[in-house]
C-alpha cells in the first residue's frame, strides 16, 4: 500500500506498526512508525476485531468503563542475603598434617570457615568463590596481620556517608589477634572474607548504585550496568593505590561531585530553627489554610524596604490570619514576580518553595535521593547532552559540557507520569503527524466515538484498520470494543496537531519525545505537569536545530516545506531525568518539588535495602 510521501509498507510491516500502539501511555503508535520509526521498540500485534463481526459491522455497544491503566508503584522487595558457601571454594588438598606451630598457607585455612556465617549478596558470594578458588591467596593480610592495602580499604569504607551511602552496609571490624597461632590465623583469615565482601558490596553500591529502580515502577527503565566483581579483586590485588581505585568506581561527572559537596555542606551548617510550610500547599484567594500565617511571617522576615513600605501594613492586619483575604493577593503577586515566578495570586508550592525555602533535613534528603539516582545513569554523562529535569519543567542543550540552550517543559501529569531513562536522539521530524496512543483512544476518544463515530472524520484524524487501509470514522463500530482496538488512528499535520510544528525522536519502549505544541499558555503556568508522558518544549525550533548541528533558519526553511524528517548524525545522549536536587549551569544545587511524590518511595526502597543488610557478620 502506498502513504503520502510516496512510502510503501507491507501487511506483516502494518501488524508490527500497528502494535506499537500498544503501550499503556504515551505509545506513539502505527503511524509514529511510519513516519519517525522507532527500531528499537518491541511489541506485538494487536488482537483481530471481535469474532463474527466484520469490520464497519454494527455490534452490541459496551457501557463498562475499560481504560487503559498507566504503570503503577510497586512495594519494593530486596533480595535475600545468602550464606557465602566457602566449602565451594576449590583449594589443592592439605600437604601435611595440620601443626599449630607451622605458619600456614591461605589454602590449608580454608578449612577454618566451615562455621563461619558471613552473609553476602548472591553475586558477591559467587565472585569471591570464584576469585579465591582461581587465587587461592590473602589480598588483605600479609605477615600476619592487615597489610597497609586492608587500610587504604577500610579508610574508604568508613568514608562511605560521603557519598550518601550508610557506612554500615560496608563496616568491618579489625580483627583481634590472639597469641595463639592457630587462633590468631582464623581471625585473619574471617578478616579477610569479611573485608572482601564489604568492598564489593561499595563497589557495586558505587557503580550501580543500591536499589534497582526498575523494581520500584514501569516508570524507571534503566539498563543494568555489567560488573565484573571477580576482576574487582584482582584489580584490587594488583592497584598500587587501593583508595584511588575505590574512589574512582564513583561516577565521574561534575554534577555527582557538585552533589557530594552540597551533602558535605549541609551537614556541616547550622540553620537554626525553621519555619516550615507544607510544600504541597495550594490556596486561592477567598480560601483558607493554617498554612498561610508561616507562609506571612516568612514573608514578614525578609520583606526588603520596598516591599515593606507598600504592604507592611497589609502583614500588620492580616499576618495572623488563615483566611487568604483579596487584600493580600497583591503581596503575593508582587512576591512572585520577584521570585521570577508567573504573578497569579496563587499559591501553590514554587510560590511555597520561593518563599519558605527547603529545611535543612529535607534537602539532605533530596541530595542523597540524587546522589543515588546518579549512580544509575553512565558515570559520564557526555559533552554534548540534552538533560530534560521534570520536577524542575527544565530542558537543556549542552555542548562541550556548556549550557548552551535551555528552556520550559511540560512534562506528563501525575496520571500520566513521564518516565524516568536516559536514550539517544535519532531524528526530527517536521509538521508531523501524530499517532493517537491507545490509552488515549481507549481512556478519551472511545466514550465520545460511542456516541458520535463520525468526530475523528471532522476533527481531522485519519482511520486505519488492521490491513492498513484508510476507513471512515463513522464506519466503525466503536461500542463494540473495550480496552483493545484494531484500529490506528492519526492526526494530520496542522496548526492544531496536538505535536505542533516539530518533533524529536528518541525511539523507546514508552514512546516519549519531545514535541511543540498548541498550547502556549501551559508554558505560563508554575505546576508544569500537564502532558499525556511526552515532553513539550517551549522553543522546539531551538532544540531542533541545536541537536542538528544546524541554524534556526534552516528549521524554519524545513517548516515551511510540509513534512519531512532529518536524521542526527551526532551521537547525542538525552536523559528524561527525574532530580529534585540538581546543580545549574554553575554547579549551584537547586531544589524542586517533588511532583510525582517519587523520593520517599527511593528512601523507602533504600531503607528496606539497609534493613536486609543488617543482619550480617
Amino acid at each position: 500500500m502506498k502513504l503520502p510521501g510516496g512510502k510503501f509498507f507491507s501487511l506483516s510491516a502494518v501488524a508490527i506498526a500497528l502494535s506499537l500502539a500498544a503501550p499503556p501511555v504515551q505509545a506513539q503508535g502505527f503511524f509514529e512508525t511510519l513516519f519517525g520509526p522507532p527500531k528499537r521498540v518491541r511489541s506485538f500485534p494487536p488482537p483481530p476485531p471481535p469474532p463474527g463481526k466484520k469490520v464497519g459491522q454494527k455490534a452490541k455497544t459496551r457501557t463498562g468503563g475499560v481504560t487503559i491503566s498507566a504503570p503503577s508503584y510497586n512495594q519494593y522487595k530486596v533480595d535475600p542475603l545468602e550464606r557465602v558457601k566457602f566449602a565451594d571454594i576449590a583449594v589443592p588438598p592439605r600437604p601435611v598434617a595440620y601443626d599449630p606451630n607451622v605458619k600456614l598457607k591461605f589454602a590449608d585455612l580454608v578449612g577454618s570457615l566451615s562455621d563461619f556465617d558471613l552473609f553476602a549478596e548472591k553475586s558477591i558470594a559467587a565472585a569471591m568463590i570464584s576469585h579465591y578458588s582461581a587465587e587461592p591467596d590473602f589480598i588483605w593480610v600479609s605477615d600476619g596481620q592487615p597489610n597497609p592495602r586492608a587500610a587504604d580499604a577500610l579508610r574508604v569504607l568508613r568514608d562511605a556517608g560521603s557519598h550518601g551511602l550508610d557506612v554500615d552496609d560496608y563496616r568491618v571490624d579489625e580483627p583481634v589477634l590472639p597469641s595463639d597461632q592457630a587462633a590468631r590465623d582464623v581471625a585473619l583469615m574471617r578478616f579477610e572474607m569479611t573485608l572482601s565482601a564489604r568492598v564489593l558490596r561499595y563497589v557495586r553500591d558505587a557503580v550501580g548504585g543500591r536499589i534497582d529502580p526498575n523494581r520500584i515502577s514501569g516508570y524507571y527503565d534503566f539498563p543494568a550496568k555489567p560488573l565484573d566483581l571477580s576482576a574487582v579483586l584482582r584489580a584490587i590485588e594488583d592497584a598500587p593505590d587501593v583508595a584511588a581505585y575505590l574512589e574512582s568506581q564513583h561516577p565521574k561527572n561534575p554534577q555527582y561531585a557538585a552533589l557530594r559537596g552540597e551533602l558535605a555542606a549541609l551537614r556541616a551548617s547550622d540553620q537554626g530553627p525553621q519555619i516550615t510550610v507544607d510544600p504541597n500547599l495550594l490556596l486561592r484567594p477567598g480560601e483558607s489554610s493554617p498554612e498561610l500565617p508561616k507562609l506571612l511571617s516568612l514573608i514578614a522576615r525578609d520583606l526588603d524596604d520596598d516591599l515593606g513600605g507598600e504592604f507592611g501594613e497589609v502583614i500588620y492586619t492580616h499576618g495572623a490570619s488563615e483566611s487568604y483575604d483579596p487584600d493580600l493577593v497583591p503581596l503575593i503577586k508582587a512576591k512572585q514576580k520577584q521570585a521570577g515566578l508567573k504573578a497569579d495570586g496563587v499559591i501553590g508550592p514554587r510560590t511555597v518553595q520561593s518563599m519558605a525555602g527547603v529545611s535543612k533535613a529535607d534537602k539532605i534528603n533530596k541530595v542523597l535521593v540524587a546522589l543515588e539516582q546518579t549512580r544509575w545513569l553512565p558515570a559520564e554523562l557526555g559533552a554534548t547532552r540534552v538533560f530534560i529535569n521534570q520536577p524542575a519543567f527544565t530542558a537543556s542543550y549542552f555542548e562541550d559540557s556548556q549550557e548552551k540552550l535551555s528552556m520550559r517543559v511540560v512534562v506528563g501529569k501525575v496520571s500520566n507520569q513521564t518516565s524516568f531513562f536516559y536514550d539517544e536522539i535519532e531524528q526530527v521530524d517536521y509538521n508531523p503527524y501524530w499517532g493517537v496512543p491507545q490509552s488515549i483512544i481507549v481512556n478519551e476518544m472511545l466514550p465520545r466515538l460511542r456516541r458520535d463515530p463520525g468526530y475523528l472524520d471532522r476533527a481531522g484524524y485519519e482511520v486505519f484498520d488492521a490491513r492498513g487501509k484508510r476507513v471512515s470514522s463513522s464506519s466503525v463500530a466503536w461500542g463494540a470494543y473495550g480496552a483493545k482496538i484494531p484500529y490506528a488512528v492519526r492526526q494530520t499535520p496542522s496548526e492544531a496537531n496536538a505535536l505542533g510544528e516539530l518533533k524529536i525522536l528518541f525511539p523507546n519502549k514508552h514512546a516519549i519525545y519531545m514535541h511543540d505544541t498548541p498550547q502556549k499558555a501551559f508554558f505560563e503556568r508554575e505546576n508544569r505537569a500537564l502532558s499525556h508522558g511526552c515532553v513539550r518544549l517551549a522553543d522546539p525550533r531551538g532544540m531542533a536545530a541545536a541537536v542538528l548541528g544546524k541554524s534556526r533558519d534552516y528549521v524554519a526553511d524545513k517548516l515551511k516545506k510540509g513534512h519531512s524528517f532529518d536524521k542526527v548524525a551526532r551521537k547525542i545522549p538525552v536523559y528524561v531525568a527525574y532530580f529534585t536536587a540538581w546543580p545549574n549551569a554553575n554547579g549551584q544545587v537547586e531544589y524542586f518539588g517533588d511532583v510525582y511524590g517519587r523520593d520517599a518511595r527511593l528512601l523507602d526502597a533504600i531503607a528496606k535495602t539497609d534493613s536486609v543488610r543488617e543482619p550480617t557478620s
